[in-house]
């Protein structure tokens, strides 16, 4: 494959994977996106912004408020009996774990933290995120190979 081919990705069977939902507009949530997008070997997460329209139908169902931009969120099993949310730091070390390899080996190690000690972070990170890492106009433009995995229709 040269660098100007686009990556081809394993196919998926319907629409079960975790989702991911962000701010929009977090210059960190966004490289956090591009992140996960580019170590997720079997394609399976998918991503919604707090501000679009799946997050709206979605989350309130699971008392979550979508304008609350302090944190993502993860929703695992989508559309099942099954369906959960995930939060704070409890999201992060899922998604990681979700990515496999060493990833996978980081959350297994972050989840004999204390709970407490992993959201006192993960809080302290997400309200200063936009200070540290700024904000943008406009959400996440994402490549043509990626289009798919985006709720939102970006």
């Amino acid at each position: 494959m040269t660098d100007s081919e686009p990556q081809r990705r394993p196919q998926r069977m319907g629409d079960e994977g975790p989702v991911i939902f962000i701010d929009g507009v977090c210059v960190m949530c966004n490289w956090l996106v591009q992140f996960a997008l580019e170590r997720d070997r079997r394609a399976a997460l998918r991503f919604a912004t707090l501000q679009g329209a799946y997050a709206h139908a979605k989350l309130p169902k699971h008392g979550v408020e979508p304008d609350q931009l302090q944190t993502f969120y993860l929703l695992l099993e989508p559309g099942s009996s099954q369906e959960r949310v995930l939060e704070r730091s409890a999201a992060a070390l899922h998604v990681l774990h979700e990515l496999g390899g060493f990833w996978r080996l980081l959350s297994t190690i972050g989840k004999q933290l204390p709970v407490s000690l992993c959201d006192a972070l993960y809080g302290w990170l997400a309200r200063n995120r936009y200070r540290l890492f700024g904000q943008r106009e406009q959400c996440l433009v994402p490549r043509p190979e990626w289009r798919d995995r985006f709720l939102d229709g970006l």
